[in-house]
């Protein structure tokens, strides 16, 4: 099976955890105690959506997101 790897957004919450999604995979999301968490929980929830998409029968989005940081 080939790695695919989504871009994932990552934001802190005022309760100190952390939210995080990915643009690519609407409905992907997932949160965590810690930045690390956060990151180890997406990966599930990645795999986990992926696996139920291909399940019902609907396409799989391509990773296509990319991200950059911008000063203003």
């Amino acid at each position: 099976m080939n790695t695919v790897e989504y871009t994932v957004i990552i934001e802190p919450a005022g309760d100190g955890t952390f939210s995080v999604y990915v643009p690519d995979l609407p409905g992907c999301v997932s949160t965590g105690a810690t930045r690390e968490d956060a990151i180890d929980s997406i990966r599930e929830a990645i795999q986990g959506h992926i696996q139920t998409l291909r399940e019902l029968g609907d396409p799989v989005p391509p990773p296509r997101s990319q991200s950059q940081t911008v000063a203003a």
